[in-house]
């Protein structure tokens, strides 16, 4: 049996099936590629950029392009979700749905044609071959981008809170493995499909142009070091002669040390939830090795880099004896901050409390002995 190179067969049919639909559609304006997108659109009114590149596998590069034309061409209208003002939402226009019957022909006789020589069984042997490989090809795609790169869903361009002392701007990285009710990033933990990503290059070209104004990026989530590719972000803003802040929830030691050890974290805010009996509610889940937590906090005490502890005090998670426990866990710290719980929409639970400006006082003076530096942040007076 001759061997087969399943790339190259691929290669073979994508291009005559290219061939044939860019020939066909000629007098409608639109290729292959634009087709596929208006079909899927159209399929799903309302589908988001991202939602769109994910289905597909497309890069952002080929998307915004022929959603560009179709747009032109008045095939496709653009909004912005109601919901998330960063998410476009994709409908297509009066003048696409009286297209879309013709267009659907033409990839039926293109079907009938490619399969006329094969029985019934051939047929539904190759759709669940190839809907198997699909999937193992998707699956690998997914990898690799995951191991690869830095998935980011924010930016603020510019800010003079979230690294003290400094102009920064901040990055919003998606996906944590904790699920704290308190969370204001709700969109972040759980990313949402309508979550627009937004690649590793447009945040690297605008720190590019704002480097001589900036004194730093501060890197958020979500949580950071989830991401395989951060090292190698990180390195490109370094290159740029930029500071880097690294906000973390201290669950990945050994990647914090890792990034602390060859430079490349200049400040690091570490979240410490709460007391360690009350560490798996306060963080959402019903149970929670605290061993890497601890190692992170060890870390950072022998003043390896500048750091911070801080934490959210709410009052339905919170209470005296935690903070007393806390001191004990981190004793000789050099910096912690306490910062009052705000209530938003975008918390992952709704109907919690902040406490008053008097037990945060109370709390800070029973912190006092132990660290080296407490205070309070973001409170009104």
């Amino acid at each position: 049996m001759e061997n087969k190179f399943i790339g190259l067969d691929s290669s073979i049919l994508y291009r005559c099936n290219q061939k044939y639909f860019d020939k066909m559609l000629q007098g409608y304006g639109i290729g292959y590629t634009q087709f596929a997108f208006l079909v899927e659109i159209y399929e799903n009114e309302g589908i988001s950029m991202n939602e769109l590149a994910v289905h597909g596998s497309f890069d952002k590069g080929t998307i915004t392009k022929s959603i560009q034309k179709l747009e032109q061409l008045d095939y496709v209208r653009i909004e912005n979700s109601e919901s998330d003002k960063r998410s476009k939402l994709l409908y297509t226009s009066e003048k696409a749905r009286e297209i879309m019957p013709q267009l659907y022909m033409l990839r039926q006789e293109w079907k009938e044609y490619l399969s006329s020589g094969l029985s019934e069984e051939e047929k539904e042997a190759y759709a669940s071959a190839v809907d198997k490989m699909i999937e193992k090809a998707r699956e690998y795609n997914l990898h690799e981008q995951d191991r690869s790169s830095v998935r980011i869903y924010g930016l603020q361009k510019l800010t003079l809170l979230d690294y003290p002392g400094k102009m920064a701007a901040t990055v919003f990285t998606g996906g944590c493995n904790f699920r704290c009710p308190f969370c204001h990033n709700r969109s972040l933990v759980f990313l949402n499909e309508n979550e627009t990503e937004i690649g590793s290059d447009v945040i690297l070209d605008y720190l590019e142009q704002r480097k001589n104004m900036l004194d730093g990026v501060c890197i958020t989530g979500g949580e950071p070091l989830l991401h395989e590719g951060l090292e190698d972000f990180i390195r490109q803003i370094k290159e740029k002669g930029l500071l880097v802040k690294l906000d973390t929830n201290g669950s990945q030691s050994q990647k914090l040390k890792d990034l602390v050890e060859k430079g490349l974290v200049d400040y690091v805010a570490m979240d410490v939830k709460n007391s360690k009996d009350r560490y798996a509610m306060t963080i959402g889940l019903e149970q929670y090795d605290l061993s890497e937590v601890e190692k992170s906090v060890e870390y950072l005490k022998e003043g390896h880099v500048d750091y911070e502890f801080r934490t959210t005090v709410v009052k339905e998670f919170h209470e005296d004896t935690d903070f007393r426990q806390l001191g004990e866990w981190l004793r000789g710290a050099k910096n912690y901050y306490l910062q009052n719980f705000e209530e938003q929409e975008t918390c992952i639970m709704r109907g919690l409390h902040p406490l008053k400006l008097e037990q945060l006082k109370d709390i800070e003076e029973t912190l006092r002995p132990y660290v080296e530096n407490i205070a309070l942040r973001g409170v009104k007076e």
